[in-house]
């Protein structure tokens, strides 16, 4: 878990919630040039016992505005969370593919439609002020 936090540059953060490794807390900056930058993301992380054979179950904590995620429930719509999932993959892998996405939403595969029907930059417009209030305070960003 410190690799992920070294190599990343405080872009990206995982830390234990229990001592069992089931449950994790990562953590994500917002992507720069998209509106998200400066946004600091939490996800909630549950290791199955399939592991590394299954991918774990992840959802976002922080609110967030996006077509790929469930603004009510931070479920995410990510082809590596579910069926292209591979036992080689780390926490790394998915965590950079979350702040890939949050760059470049894919609104024709929504996980909330409300958001993808809407045009990109009202989404751009809505998701700023949104997620600096609802990621204001959770975690210094050095």
């Amino acid at each position: 878990l410190g690799n992920i936090a070294r190599r990343s540059k405080n872009q990206i953060k995982v830390d234990l919630v229990d001592e069992n490794f089931t449950e994790l807390r990562g953590e994500i900056a917002g992507p720069p040039d998209t509106p998200y930058e400066g946004g600091r993301y939490q996800l909630e992380i549950k290791i199955p016992e399939t592991y590394p054979f299954n991918p774990p179950k992840v959802r976002f904590i922080t609110k967030i505005w996006h077509p790929n995620i469930r603004s009510v429930t931070g479920a995410i719509c990510l082809d590596i969370l579910k069926d292209q999932w591979a036992a080689a993959m780390t926490l790394q892998t998915i965590l950079l593919s979350l702040q890939a996405l949050l760059a470049a939403a894919q609104p024709d595969d929504p996980q909330d439609a409300v958001v993808a029907n809407q045009n990109a930059a009202i989404v751009a417009l809505s998701s700023k002020p949104w997620d600096v209030e609802t990621t204001a305070g959770f975690l210094p960003s050095s």
